[in-house]
């Protein structure tokens, strides 16, 4: 029992013990510096330190560019470009799910896959009875300055014709024989014209170029819409001058001629009317020959 007694007082002792640290001139042995110490003080005091280094460990890894050199630790310049590009991919995406339809509407207007649907006008527009002296007919300035914004904008507008429907006119693409006509019972929306290659092809009227690309089938492949809901099909051409967005003049040159496409059977124009989403022959307005 004694024994058991003596050591916890023994332990107490050599952790209060004090001792003195000095710091000695090596030559003249002079004193410079003395510390009292015991081994419960030097305990602490290490322990502190060691809980400071290890906060301040913590701290620049957490809070400053030093962890991007520790192993294992991505880069910040990394993680703003992933941002970047996974936003650029997101947008990419929605591009490209429009242009899928955009190419889906296209193909049901070649198709003739269009059905008409007729509304209800009362159901879309409910009427509201107003009494004349409850409107202010006044126009304000900011109308007066959209009429004047309207009206400079229609004076140069490409679709607007200066002459009325009746002398809507439509240029021939190209000249040549007719090696297939129009059948609308065989599904042949489009008269095939037999031209040599690299004939010019033009524009059979004023309009902007909606879809301008490489198809397996009919190979080179060019869209115009004009006015008036038209709108001309041009196929299998060798090459193509336009591209989609493109504003093309009445007679202007949008492509040259060829046998490209695994449908073609030689150098020809495969070419197609189409008027509100309906097939028209080309013959009843253009005279090819």
């Amino acid at each position: 029992m004694a024994d058991k007694k003596k050591k916890p007082k023994k332990i107490k002792r050599k952790l209060l013990d004090k001792y003195r640290l000095m710091v000695l001139n090596e030559n003249t042995f002079e004193e410079r510096l003395s510390f009292k110490l015991t081994r419960l003080n030097v305990f602490v005091f290490m322990s502190l330190l060691a809980v400071f280094l290890i906060t301040l460990t913590y701290l620049l890894i957490a809070f400053t560019p030093l962890r991007e050199y520790i192993p294992g630790y991505s880069s910040t310049a990394l993680k703003k470009k992933a941002t970047e590009l996974s936003y650029k991919t997101d947008s990419l995406q929605r591009v490209i799910q429009l242009n899928d339809r955009y190419y889906e509407s296209i193909k049901k207007v070649l198709k003739g896959d269009v059905n008409t649907v007729d509304f209800n006008k009362d159901s879309i527009i409910q009427a509201v009875k107003l009494e004349a002296s409850e409107v202010d007919l006044k126009p304000i300035a900011e109308d007066s300055l959209l009429r004047e914004k309207v009206d400079k904008e229609d004076k140069y507008n490409l679709f607007e014709s200066a002459t009325s429907t009746t002398n809507f006119v439509l240029f021939p693409p190209v000249s040549g024989t007719i090696s297939e006509p129009y059948n609308a019972k065989e599904k042949h929306y489009a008269v095939d014209v037999v031209v040599a290659k690299d004939t010019p092809v033009k524009a059979a009227a004023d309009g902007i170029v909606i879809f301008a690309e490489w198809t397996a089938n009919t190979g080179n492949v060019i869209i115009i819409e004009h006015s008036y809901g038209l709108i001309s099909v041009y196929k299998h051409n060798a090459s193509l001058t336009k591209s989609q967005g493109d504003l093309v003049k009445s007679g202007e040159v949008i492509a040259t001629a060829g046998n490209t496409g695994e449908l073609s059977t030689g150098p020809h124009l495969h070419f197609e009317l189409w008027n509100d989403g309906y097939p028209i022959n080309p013959t009843n307005f253009i005279d090819f020959e």
